[in-house]
């Protein structure tokens, strides 16, 4: 049979010959060739062909290569876990992004003394470089087997398999996990491996089951790399929004409030307004109206929305009141129609474009909650748009310009693009989801924008767009989402006239450009390490005094600023120049100005910027300029872009 790499080099190789064999006879091999992707699908490299493929090699540097490696540190990890510790059950146990973990049940809590062991011991089994084999049972024999060596949380997952598929596991050594695989050919395959810490988590996910025990590590081909890595950790952890939050002294959530509930301070308030202002004009320029809409609705219309059939876990219960029930708002969508619905519309009124900063209330269980990134109570930036169809690409490609003029205003070049279609389970005929599809993809290619298919990853309703943005650390963070709905024009029956005079059904476009509010703001602070931009930062200059001498000037100084629209502060307190000076380098404010005798004489201040570089003396107006040329960028690039 005939093989072929994607370059077009083919060659025959017999019936039987695995995955391995036949890249080497196409001249690929070595130890950093960990899997193969045949016809697709990842593979095993001692997986047997069985026709005529394409063939492609799997290195670290593929996604589908740092998965299958990581996967199999994982089933280190749990080996060593296993000797050291037998009693131990095993679990579930997948790769991550960067990462990996494994779930275990034991008697006793795993300590750091532990972690260290089990560190040595997969060091261990990586030295001995065992053969990494794949074996088939059938659903019985592979309930027997796990249920001979005690793994009863195995033997309930193998009971929810369909009866007559095959079931795999993977051995090493000893060792034999049930798993789907792909695996590396050995266990020193691996270069580096790092435990990183332990965690609780539930079986399942659900908190009615047992809790476990969750170990974390990371794998790398080098020392060097996991070192890199670990530096990366710890720069996420000097920028952890919860920390900087706090010692900016920007939000709080505190539990006299109730968890996943959000505080915002002044200086965080202060931010908030300058998102939350900048989004209103933008938006005003961009042709959408502004809307409002309660904090709760009457259960009916959630119930003709469908939330209550598809999304109630997620919302909080019913308040009964007058005889009526009424439901915290989980989404704006119904609202905007409502107002939508409120007159008769015709062909020439569309499209239709409303936004609102509207807050929405969802049940997340507490075990998810993480600081502003999953909270209970947010404010999103929504939209709904109501269009003809043979406005949806347009509109489509217009809300694609406007989120990426959006995000990188707030300092954001590097995207990755979503086209997600048609899932399982949804709603609408397939003209509606052909339509919908085309029209997203011509707005993605008409832009020329660069993406990748998530093919069924789309909404029950239609299909969609994600953007996710990346921060400084490189992470990809999911925010901004332009999603087709069939479903709600057809629940509310939500018409248009038509050029014929007859009733026809409008599209409707849902729309996020940063998300929410609080997720972003969250991102914000990690992106920047808390260091805003001039024009993002709370407190832009602040004005300090050496003695009490210079109090009054310090005081003019500061009123000169607000009146030439900065967000300035006075230090008048009685502290030494050094730390008023450390104190405003903690609070990342960008400009510290200074005055002595000598520049109260002179009318001028000593400038120092929050990397401590020294500026030098400026008199104020000098000084205003300078505030000013930091803000020219933005606003040249609004003018520009926008």
């Amino acid at each position: 049979m005939k093989i072929a790499l994607k370059d077009g080099h083919s060659t025959d190789t017999k019936a039987g010959d695995t995955a391995g064999t036949a890249l080497s006879s196409l001249g690929v091999s070595g130890p950093d060739v960990l899997a193969a992707k045949v016809d697709g699908a990842v593979v095993d490299l001692s997986r047997p062909l069985a026709g005529g493929v394409l063939i492609e090699p799997l290195r670290f540097d593929s996604a589908e290569g740092r998965e299958v490696y990581r996967h199999s540190s994982t089933h280190i990890m749990a080996q060593a876990v296993k000797e050291l510790f037998p009693s131990a059950q095993l679990t579930i146990g997948p790769a991550l992004d960067d990462s990996f973990y494994y779930d275990f049940a034991f008697e006793r809590p795993f300590t750091p003394e532990d972690l260290e062991k089990i560190e040595a011991r997969a060091a261990d089994i990586i030295q001995r470089n065992l053969p990494i084999t794949r074996r088939e049972f059938s659903k019985q024999e592979a309930i027997d087997f796990f249920t001979s060596r005690g793994e009863q949380y195995k033997v309930e997952l193998i009971q929810g398999f369909p009866d007559h598929e095959p079931i795999t596991a993977y051995t090493q050594g000893d060792f034999v996990d049930l798993c789907r695989g792909p695996h590396l050919p050995t266990t020193g395959h691996v270069g580096a491996l790092k435990l990183l810490n332990i965690a609780g988590a539930y079986w399942r996910g659900d908190e009615r089951n047992p809790m476990l025990q969750r170990i974390y590590g990371t794998s790398f081909p080098t020392r060097a790399e996991v070192d890199a890595y670990l530096a990366r950790l710890e720069e996420i952890k000097r920028r952890d929004h919860r920390k900087v939050g706090k010692e900016l002294d920007l939000i709080s959530i505190q539990d006299d409030i109730g968890p996943g509930l959000v505080l915002w301070h002044p200086k965080g308030a202060a931010v908030r307004l300058l998102i939350e202002n900048f989004w209103r004009e933008q938006h005003i320029r961009d042709g959408y109206n502004l809307v409002y809409s309660p904090h709760t609705a009457r259960l009916d219309l959630w119930k003709t929305s469908g939330h209550l059939d598809y999304y109630r876990e997620n919302m909080f219960p019913p308040m009964k009141l007058e005889g009526s029930e009424y439901q915290l708002k989980p989404m704006n969508c119904p609202y905007h129609i409502m107002i939508y619905q409120s007159h008769l519309r015709s062909y020439r009124d569309l499209p239709i474009r409303y936004g609102e900063l509207g807050t929405v209330y969802r049940y997340e269980r507490t075990g998810v909650l993480h600081g502003l990134m999953r909270v209970r109570g947010f404010t999103q930036d929504d939209a709904h748009l109501f269009c003809r169809p043979d406005q949806m690409e347009v509109e489509v490609s217009r809300v694609l310009d406007f989120t990426f003029f959006v995000l990188q205003t707030f300092g954001f070049t590097e995207f990755e693009v979503f086209l997600s279609t048609r899932p399982k389970e949804s709603v609408g005929g397939d003209e509606h989801w052909t339509l919908a599809t085309s029209a997203l993809e011509a707005a993605l290619k008409g832009r020329r924008i660069a993406f990748q298919l998530d093919p069924g990853g789309g909404a029950f309703y239609g299909p969609k767009i994600d953007i996710k943005i990346k921060d400084a650390l490189g992470r990809s963070w999911q925010c901004s989402t332009v999603q087709v709905d069939f479903n709600n024009p057809e629940r509310f029956d939500l018409s248009y006239i038509g050029e014929d005079g007859k009733a026809h059904r409008p599209i409707m476009i849902h729309r996020a450009l940063m998300g929410s509010i609080e997720r972003f703001f969250g991102i914000l602070i990690e992106h920047y390490g808390g260091a805003f931009p001039t024009w993002l930062a709370p407190v832009q200059a602040v004005v300090i005094n050496i003695t009490d001498q210079q109090q009054d000037y310090v005081s003019a100084v500061v009123a000169q600023l607000k009146a030439a629209g900065f967000r300035a502060e006075a230090d008048l307190r009685n502290e030494k120049i050094g730390f008023k000076i450390r104190e405003a380098e903690k609070a990342k404010v960008p400009f510290m100005l200074v005055a002595g005798n000598r520049e109260v004489q002179n009318g001028t201040l000593s400038v120092r910027g929050r990397s401590g570089a020294t500026l030098g003396t400026m008199t104020v107006t000098e000084i205003v300029n300078l505030l000013q040329s930091e803000l020219k960028h933005t606003q040249r690039e609004l003018q520009h872009t926008h």
